[in-house]
C-alpha cells in the first residue's frame, strides 16, 4: 500500500552541517595545528635554554653562559688587544754623546743676554760635548726644543732636556743646521727668563 505524501514530505534539505559528526572539513586546519604546535615548541625550547644558561652563568667561576654558537657561522674572535707600547728611551750619559763623537750647538732664542753661555757651562760641567753656542735670530722663542738630526740620536736629546730641566726632543732635516747632530734652541719657558709682571687691578691702583 501507498504512503499518502503530506507537507512534511515537501521540506527542501538545508545545507550545511547536519548534526557534530557529519560536518565538512575545513581546508587547512591540519596545518594550522602544526604551526602553533612549532611555535609552541619553540618557545618552551628558548625558555629553557635561558633557564639553563642563567644556571651556568652563576655556578661558573669565569661567569661565561652556555656557547650558543652554530657550526655554519663564523664564530666571533676577541677584540683586538692593544699591544702596550714602549716608553722611548732616554740616555742622559754625556759619555755616550762622547763616544757617538756628536756635536751639540745650543742657540739662544730669549731675550736674556748669554743664556746659551750660562746653559752651555752648565753642560760641559758634568760633560756633555758641546761644540757651538750662538744667538738665535729669533728671541721671542717660545719654548725649548732639543733637535736631532739622525733619529739614532733621539735618546740624547731626550737626555738633554733632563739635563737642561726643560725641553722635548724633535727631529729636523739635516740642512737646517748643517754640520751639528744636536741643537738645543732656548726658548722663554727657560727659568732663565723673566716673566712680565701682572698689570695692577682697579683694587690695587693707588688713590689720587
Amino acid at each position: 500500500m501507498a504512503r499518502t505524501r503530506d507537507r512534511f514530505d515537501a521540506i527542501a534539505r538545508e545545507p550545511g552541517r547536519v548534526g557534530s559528526h557529519r560536518g565538512p572539513i575545513r581546508r587547512g586546519g591540519g596545518w594550522i595545528g602544526l604551526l602553533l604546535f612549532l611555535i609552541g615548541l619553540v618557545v618552551i625550547t628558548a625558555a629553557g635554554l635561558f633557564v639553563v644558561d642563567r644556571i651556568v652563568r652563576d655556578t661558573s667561576p669565569t661567569g661565561q653562559g652556555l656557547d650558543f654558537a652554530f657550526p655554519f657561522l663564523p664564530k666571533p674572535t676577541d677584540a683586538a688587544t692593544p699591544e702596550p707600547t714602549e716608553a722611548p728611551v732616554v740616555t742622559n750619559d754625556p759619555n755616550e754623546a762622547v763616544a757617538r763623537g756628536v756635536r751639540i750647538m745650543i742657540m739662544n732664542g730669549t731675550p736674556v743676554v748669554g743664556l746659551q753661555n750660562t746653559v752651555g757651562d752648565e753642560l760641559v760641567g758634568v760633560g756633555w760635548p758641546i761644540a757651538t753656542r750662538a744667538a738665535a735670530g729669533d728671541r721671542q722663542v717660545l719654548d725649548t726644543i732639543i733637535y736631532y738630526v739622525d733619529p739614532a740620536n733621539a735618546d740624547l736629546a731626550r737626555g738633554l732636556a733632563e739635563a737642561i730641566g726643560i725641553g722635548e726632543a724633535r727631529p729636523i732635516a739635516p740642512n737646517v743646521y748643517p754640520g751639528q747632530d744636536l741643537i738645543i734652541v732656548l726658548g722663554n719657558d727657560h727659568p732663565a727668563v723673566p716673566r712680565p709682571e701682572p698689570a695692577p687691578t682697579d683694587s690695587e691702583q693707588p688713590a689720587g
